[in-house]
């Protein structure tokens, strides 16, 4: 067995992979430590890990990114938020988050070290210290695989692969200005990465984020990701970590409604918006049922992720429609298989939640990574980009009908869910780390 030490970002959608990975690992036998938020530690320790919080400088509650970087709303959805978000959601706090792996390694000498993709400490690490000298180091991809390639258009752009030269070189002339755009970032970064005594190397950003890594884990199958005749050889697809069951928990009082509505032969609709661009719920959420307000052949389920979600959506709505309940929290293992279509915002784990299941999307979203994730659903022929984050309820309704009124996404969902069915992601990375376990007793 192994020592193995996990590290999160301290934002929902990076600590609940993590965690899984963590909690199958611990089951398995292994001595695991989990570094993050302080407000996880309960559930950390719940789910078998031990746990270390994050210094305060690199710790924040991503419930209310106001009161950590007030400055962040201020900056435009887009590109311009992604660069700041880089620079100082992910990029300010990794020297702290290296000093508390360094501690933490002092002792609990890990021979692995499994982290999230945007936990920069975790690189930092690993281009500071000789490999004899640490950890195996798994880059963890929880978003669309960051590393840039002559195959795709420029990372961030949301734009499919080039389908000829011309296009090609229309890409490389994006990608040369997006370069000298991001120059403040590269800068801002190598400061960064030299506090953590680590030297960033030159090159795209997102090949060296991936390189550094010695195992470069990525949370999806090959059928969702646009072929890289250049990909890094470190890269491994293991499929999409299952999401956890109920466990005995009550299901919610409106389940008989949603049960009943599939016996009627009435299709299942699901709109959320995550876990993180979920505080304006009239941005896909509402409009979603306002749009299919008037539809019998329908049931819709709008899951919020939020304890205040009724008050939220009648703010907006007050007169909820009959063929629909609103949530806070559900239990997505239990919801997912009699869902027809998931309406979201293009959470990259609800994403591969919903394919894994063979569900189909209707996607719309424009922060963080989620352009990127709605182009690989419109790539793969399994949903319908709306391409932008304020859908009309016209749009959705049009989008809803496109997929819900044709069997090609829905055929095209199962056929991507065959992929996921063939992987364990799970038991690849205990492999994996076994494997890296081994390799460094050899040595």
């Amino acid at each position: 067995m192994s020592r193995i030490l996990v590290a999160a970002t301290p934002v929902s959608g990076h600590h609940a992979p993590l965690l899984r990975i963590a909690s199958h690992l611990s089951g398995a036998g292994h001595e695991v430590l989990y570094v993050g938020g302080a407000r996880f530690a309960d559930e950390v320790r719940a789910a078998g890990p031990e746990f270390l919080p994050l210094p305060a400088e690199a710790d924040y509650d991503d419930r209310d990114f106001g009161a950590h970087f007030p400055e962040r709303e201020r900056i435009p959805a887009g590109p311009a938020r992604l660069m700041w978000d880089v620079m100082h959601v992910f990029g300010d706090p990794l020297a702290a988050q290296c000093r508390a792996l360094k501690d933490a390694l002092a002792g609990f000498p890990a021979t692995v070290l499994i982290h999230d993709n945007l936990f920069l400490g975790g690189l930092a690490l690993a281009l500071g210290e000789e490999a004899d000298r640490r950890p195996a180091v798994f880059s963890v991809g929880i978003t669309p695989l960051v590393s840039e390639s002559r195959d795709t258009a420029p990372r961030g752009s949301g734009l499919l692969p080039p389908v000829d030269d011309a296009e090609r070189e229309r890409y490389a002339a994006m990608a040369a200005r997006r370069d000298e755009q991001r120059k403040p970032l590269v800068d801002h970064l190598r400061d960064c990465f030299a506090a953590a005594g680590a030297v960033l190397p030159d090159g795209p950003l997102g090949r060296v984020f991936t390189e550094a890594a010695d195992v470069f884990v990525q949370l999806t199958v090959p059928g969702f990701e646009y072929p890289h005749s250049d990909q890094p050889a470190n890269i491994r697809f293991v499929g999409a970590i299952p999401i956890p069951a109920g466990d005995g928990r009550a299901l919610p009082d409106w389940w008989p409604e949603l049960v009943r509505a599939r016996e009627e032969g009435r299709r299942i609709v699901v709109a959320t918006q995550g876990t993180l661009v979920n505080h304006d719920l009239t941005t896909l959420v509402v409009p979603t049922l306002r749009a299919l307000a008037d539809r019998d052949d329908v049931f819709v389920v709008a899951a919020t992720g939020r304890p205040d979600a009724a008050g939220r959506v009648a703010a907006a709505l007050p007169d909820l429609p009959g063929n629909a309940v609103v949530a806070g929290f559900v239990p997505f293992a239990e919801l997912l298989p009699y869902a027809d279509l998931l309406v979201t915002n293009g959470g990259y784990g609800g994403t591969q939640a919903a394919l894994a299941h063979g569900v189909p999307l209707v996607v719309g979203g424009d922060t963080e990574d989620k352009p990127e994730v709605a182009a690989r659903v419109e790539w793969t022929g399994t949903g319908v980009n709306l391409r932008t984050a304020t859908p009309t309820d016209e749009e959705l309704r049009a989008a809803v009908d496109a997929v819900l009124g044709a069997p090609a996404h829905r055929e095209r969902a199962a056929r991507l869910a065959r992929q996921y069915a063939a992987h364990d992601a799970l038991a690849a990375i205990d492999r994996l780390a076994r494997e890296a376990t081994a390799a460094a007793g050899a040595r």
